[in-house]
């Protein structure tokens, strides 16, 4: 998304379950036009293996706001691990259900879903950080943190620049959608301030701005 663009606008409903129902909405009228916008079959390759090597065989893995399963899960069950991905979506978790049968998948808002301790060898959330109020951030990377097993791999993009607000008829979708994110070093700090410790920090461009993508592991 182009953070300059005048369709934007600044501000955070006071309701944060009115603002998620803007994301769950959005996605739910753009999945198909999302994954043709942002080429769903050929990106992240390199992230995904790195992923790969990095997790041990058969690991399990959470997909934090998993979308239509593809490229993520898919490819991460193609390679053998187990996958459970959760993502707010009826459309998206329905789309990725028939896409990667292999994959578990939950429709739910991931700041409500609950997991044992040490229950996964990583976590991986790709542009779904920067749908969730901001004060709920840092207690999500909280919970994220205890569900890694030590050794475990963090991998996300984040905000790299502070913002928050809403695009109407977002990919011509016909529904609003809406960001909020604080900037790289905020979310760095979120991270390890979560037990994390931070291993590597990328810039993601996209258009005029971008995001940060952070490497982490539980020690």
């Amino acid at each position: 998304m182009d953070f300059t663009d005048p369709r934007a606008e600044p501000g955070t409903p006071d309701d944060p379950d009115d603002v998620k129902n803007v994301v769950r909405r959005g996605y739910d009228a753009v999945s198909e036009r999302y994954d043709e916008a942002y080429g769903a079959d050929t990106k992240y390759e390199a992230l995904l293996a790195e992923l790969c090597a990095r997790v041990a065989a058969g690991g399990r893995v959470l997909d934090v706001g998993c979308g239509s399963g593809v490229p993520v899960a898919r490819t991460l069950t193609a390679a053998g691990f187990a996958v459970t991905g959760v993502d707010i979506s009826e459309v998206q978790v329905r789309r990725a259900r028939e896409r990667v049968p292999g994959a578990e998948f939950r429709c739910a808002d991931i700041t409500a879903v609950s997991y044992g301790p040490a229950s996964f060898d990583a976590v991986v959330s790709l542009f779904a950080l920067i749908h969730i109020p901001l004060a709920q951030q840092p207690p999500l990377l909280r919970n994220i943190a205890a569900w890694l097993r030590p050794g475990g791999c963090f991998v996300a993009t984040t905000g790299h620049r502070e913002w928050t607000g809403t695009e109407d008829d977002w990919l011509g979708g016909g529904a609003p959608m809406w960001w909020s994110q604080a900037d790289a070093a905020t979310n760095r700090s979120w991270i390890e301030a979560s037990g994390l410790t931070v291993e590597r920090e990328e810039f993601v461009p996209e258009g005029d701005t971008g995001h940060a993508l952070f490497w982490a592991r539980r020690p």
